[in-house]
């Protein structure tokens, strides 16, 4: 398919889901709102159109599934982890910001990384350094010396995977945590 018929479907893509959306927050399926839907989705299409997106990520779906794998396992890991440190350490569990330097190089890839970060109970990215490359993540538990570290570690694996799984580039070493009291 050519750039051209590529750039095409996916606008008929985003119609089509800019039109569902519509129809879902309204709620009814009633002519006037399919039609105002259509007509709504139709002008954000053409007046806002969106640059393509170049990513290999079509080239790599063995890595595509396998991120999405660990992200299911991270899930499911990092949220017993939190629950048991609720239930053992109650108010008294330990956090920490930490610092973790990027190896995506893209806006797409920086994206994905912070959000994957986020969807992960404990974790949450406060701050994107875009030219930086670093995200300033909240993490718990950060347990012990090594617990600001470790969890840096688990960030910087996400990283790792979403580049392998996307293509990306090579971000700067490891700098310095910040521990919350």
């Amino acid at each position: 398919m050519t750039g051209h018929g590529r750039r095409a479907g996916g606008r008929v893509l985003a119609v089509c889901w800019l039109w569902l959306l519509w129809a879902v927050l309204w709620g009814s399926l009633s002519p006037l709102v399919v039609t105002a839907g259509l007509v709504v989705a139709l002008v954000v299409v053409v007046a806002f159109p969106l640059p393509p997106v170049l990513t290999p990520a079509g080239r790599r779906p063995v890595r595509i599934a396998g991120l999405v794998g660990r992200l299911a396992v991270d899930l499911v890991g990092s949220a017993a982890t939190v629950a048991w440190e609720a239930v053992r350490y109650g108010g008294k569990t330990s956090a920490a910001i930490v610092e973790v330097p990027l190896r995506a190089d893209t806006d797409l890839l920086v994206t994905t990384v912070a959000n994957f970060s986020t969807l992960t109970p404990g974790t949450l990215v406060l701050e994107i350094d875009r030219r930086g490359q670093i995200l300033y993540v909240h993490a718990l538990p950060a347990r012990g010396a090594d617990g600001p570290e470790r969890r840096r570690r688990d960030v910087r694996a996400v990283d790792r995977r979403v580049t392998r799984a996307l293509g990306g580039g090579d971000g700067p070493a490891a700098p310095a945590v910040k521990e919350e009291p």
